[in-house]
């Protein structure tokens, strides 16, 4: 990513957190020079400090998932408008946002039970705190959903944050802008919610 260094994250912890409040990621690799994108939802396992995901077995992606294999995943986080009027000083019109950057390799994971616990795992996780669903190891839809996705593992071997929130301003104009992307971020995204479903 363009490496302005005052938008440069290095913490991976705050990395995690990224992806464990915006699961859904852009998994990216190529193919004959051409990019594939798929977004799906990717866990971080602790345990084993990976990421762990599983995508349908017929999607042209598939070509491109080896043992190995190198592939990138992009996690967005919030973003918003940040006007001028929100800052004590005299400043431009910007955009703030929150990305995580990963690369890794690929691992498949081959045995349908270990692919079945990867599903369980990731629907307790994406449940929370209140689960109100449980995915039981013998659910007859997930046994024959199985044979249909491909479970995988990424090993992580880089982790980018590109975090620009003003941090360049100071410290008054760095918590109103802050407020802003938390206010226009969760407006913007209601607002389209209620749009699209029209």
């Amino acid at each position: 990513m363009y490496p302005p260094k005052h938008h440069q994250e290095n913490d991976i912890k705050k990395m995690i957190a990224v992806i464990e409040t915006y699961p859904l990621g852009m998994l990216v690799s190529v193919l004959d020079g051409k990019p594939l994108v798929t977004h799906i939802p990717i866990i971080y396992n602790h345990k084993i400090q990976k990421l762990v995901a599983h995508i349908d077995k017929y999607n042209p992606q598939m070509q491109t998932l080896q043992d190995g294999a190198e592939v990138t995943v992009i996690f967005r986080g919030p973003d918003a408008y940040i006007s001028p009027s929100v800052y004590t000083t005299t400043q431009l019109p910007t955009w703030n946002y929150i990305f995580v950057h990963l690369t890794g390799t690929i691992t498949l994971i081959n045995d349908p039970e270990a692919a079945k616990r990867t599903m369980i795992a990731m629907t307790e996780f994406l449940e929370g705190a209140a689960q109100k669903f449980v995915l039981e190891p013998d659910n007859k839809r997930m046994d024959g959903a199985v044979n249909y996705i491909q479970a995988f593992e990424i090993d992580i071997t880089s982790w980018e944050g590109k975090f620009k929130l003003s941090q360049d301003k100071i410290q008054q104009d760095q918590r109103n802008a802050k407020e802003a992307l938390k206010k226009n971020a969760q407006k913007n995204r209601d607002g389209f919610i209620e749009d699209i479903y029209k």
